[in-house]
């Protein structure tokens, strides 16, 4: 009879955690970094900018679903984010013309001339940067940031500013920029 129960309570406590394993696996990590799907053309290729939906709503990512964001101290599509300001926010580069994935707008997309000579994508005539501080598709940590000298915002696929910030930003900060 002891090993009867012995033998019960083990298969109970196998189920249990066979049930809180299954159960941890389910459900998402939250937070505003959900993945977000890298844009893809119509012909199934990479697309340079394309439509995301993030703990902002919809917006603007890169490639590889990276979100991508607008200097509000840029003239037009002049980029006055150069040098290090260029090494935490990256601009957005394409080599030949930029391509658009699903729910971007194609007319919207453009590229203007760097300080550097070389090209950086815009949308809406927003220079395009992402940011050091997202480390995966869907990260917004760049989100509402003040640095170098102007804040820093996502884009909606209209191609204006989301002012919004996410639901759960994680933490961080502009960290000295």
């Amino acid at each position: 009879m002891t090993r009867s129960r012995a033998i019960t309570y083990l298969a109970g406590a196998g189920a249990l955690l066979l049930t809180s394993l299954a159960l941890a696996g389910c459900g998402g990590g939250g937070g505003a970094s959900a993945q977000a799907a890298a844009p893809k053309t119509a012909n199934g290729q990479p697309a340079t900018v394309g439509v995301a939906d993030s703990g902002l709503g919809m917006i603007l990512v890169d490639s590889q679903g990276r979100t991508l964001y607008l200097f509000q101290k840029d003239s037009g599509t002049t980029s006055a984010c150069t040098g290090a300001c260029a090494s935490a926010w990256p601009p957005l580069r394409a080599s030949g013309q930029p391509t658009v994935g699903s729910g971007a707008n194609a007319s919207l997309v453009g590229t203007t001339t760097r300080s550097d000579g070389n090209p950086q994508v815009t949308y809406n005539g927003h220079p395009l940067y992402l940011y050091v501080g997202d480390k995966n598709p869907g990260d917004t940590n760049g989100q509402g940031l003040t640095a170098f000298g102007g804040g820093w915002f996502a884009l909606s696929a209209t191609g204006n500013q989301v002012s919004r910030l996410p639901a759960n930003s994680g933490g961080g900060g502009g960290g000295g920029y």
